[in-house]
């Protein structure tokens, strides 16, 4: 895969992430079918696959239960040049979300996954809201606290998981990037993509094969028309796309390639 530039970030990242919440939480989530967490093992074999069919970003976050404390330990042995993507404000504990974005539990936070990842500098480091994105970004001490730590060297980057188009717009007036939902079925937050573009910001998309539910938007192809619609603004750096199965990312790396050659082709070809 050809890296794409996230924004004026400075980060360059596969157009295709790999989403790690099953590799640490199984419960309250909206998937279709229940799982087990993976081994070690599995995990390990599927981030080396990852790694051999172009991915560089691994998406996690302190609400994915064992999720970053079991990532850092494996990629301690699986020594790869990832750009990983972390958050702050909501934890999961005892099958429950809870989330403070006060500039105490940031900081805490920040530093918690320092030392779960093994690393020095965090790549981006992203709000995780809970759907009030303007009270979080306009009342609480999240984003100053990240803006002071990525003074501080401890961040390269900071930006918003947002859920609304007003907090959208809003967090790329103070962040690197954003990350925004955009699918087939939800469009909504188009115009925060195209926003980020015109102002040089990085967007990550989630759930843009609908958590697994894709299916339901029908379509010989639903993979790659999902896809299309997203590559289709110029503003988009990477579709975070969480799997357990090696042959589901071997194929949603296939569709990101189908999709991404084909729009290459047609912009070469003659008039």
């Amino acid at each position: 895969m050809e890296l794409r530039a996230l924004g004026r970030s400075g980060l360059q990242v596969s157009p295709l992430g790999l989403g790690t919440v099953k590799f640490g939480r199984n419960q309250g989530v909206k998937y279709p079918r229940p799982f087990e967490l993976p081994s070690d093992q599995d995990m390990l074999t599927l981030l080396e696959l990852a790694w051999d069919l172009g991915i560089n970003l691994l998406d996690t976050a302190p609400a994915y239960g064992e999720s970053e404390e079991r990532l850092g330990r494996l990629l301690r042995r699986c020594r790869r040049d990832w750009v990983i993507v972390t958050k702050v404000g909501e934890e999961f504990h005892a099958g429950e979300s809870h989330f403070d974005f006060s500039a105490t539990a940031t900081r805490a936070s920040v530093e918690r996954s320092l030392r779960r990842l093994g690393m020095a500098t965090l790549d981006a480091v992203l709000i995780h809201s809970n759907g009030d994105d303007l009270a979080i970004l306009e009342r609480e001490g999240a984003l100053s606290t990240l803006l002071d730590l990525k003074q501080a060297g401890l961040i390269r980057t900071v930006g918003m998981s947002t859920k609304t188009v007003a907090g959208g717009l809003r967090a790329l007036a103070h962040c690197d990037l954003v990350m925004v939902t955009y699918n087939l079925s939800q469009r909504d937050e188009l115009p925060v993509i195209r926003a980020a573009q015109a102002a040089g910001r990085g967007v990550l998309i989630k759930k843009g094969l609908l958590s697994g539910h894709l299916d339901q938007a029908a379509g010989d192809d639903p993979a790659r028309a999902a896809l299309a619609a997203i590559y289709a603004e110029p503003g988009v750096g990477s579709v975070v796309v969480g799997t357990l199965n090696p042959d589901h990312l071997r194929a949603n790396a296939a569709a990101v390639e189908r999709t991404l050659g084909g729009r290459q082709d047609s912009a070469a070809a003659p008039p």
